[in-house]
């Protein structure tokens, strides 16, 4: 283990006021883009529900959430609660979420970049989806991966 602050790209502002918000809208209205979701998690500090969109991959069957911008406040939120929701229009699928060592985000990285690389591929350091899995695993402590299983427990305070 390094020292090093952990790794964190902040959204500039056409994606902070115009892209996410549009996707979000959609999502709420219940058009995935891409298999968009909007996540809700328990705050780690003030206990609030917050939200943001996301993109909810599936590989062999199983759910994953990948953080391109690395330890966002999603990431540290979902870290804490262990727990949330993904939504898409009504729908409302409560989750626990295990988030995967680094040996583990190769396979899940790669499909990520096969899915997301246009809307998402230049914060991943020049890794594309052909890139070797010696360059995905050296760059994997940079982007954040949960496995999403269903919980039986939803969230107290879903809006």
């Amino acid at each position: 283990m390094t020292d090093r602050p952990a790794r964190y790209v902040k959204p500039d502002v056409f994606t902070r006021r115009v892209f996410n918000p549009l996707v979000a809208g959609l999502t709420k209205l219940g058009l995935s883009v891409k298999g968009s979701r909007v996540l809700q998690v328990r705050g780690r500090t003030t206990g609030e529900t917050r939200s943001t969109v996301v993109n909810l991959l599936t590989l062999d069957g199983v759910d994953y959430l990948v953080a391109p911008r690395g330890a966002t406040q999603w990431v540290r939120n979902l870290r804490a609660a262990g727990t949330g929701t993904l939504r898409v229009g009504r729908k409302s699928e409560p989750i626990s979420a295990v988030e995967l060592p680094d040996g583990a985000k190769i396979d899940v990285i790669r499909a990520y970049l096969q899915a997301w690389a246009w809307e998402v591929g230049k914060f991943f350091d020049g890794l594309t989806a052909e890139s070797p899995d010696a360059d995905i695993l050296a760059a994997a402590s940079g982007f954040p991966v949960f496995r999403v299983d269903p919980s039986p427990f939803a969230m107290s305070d879903e809006r």
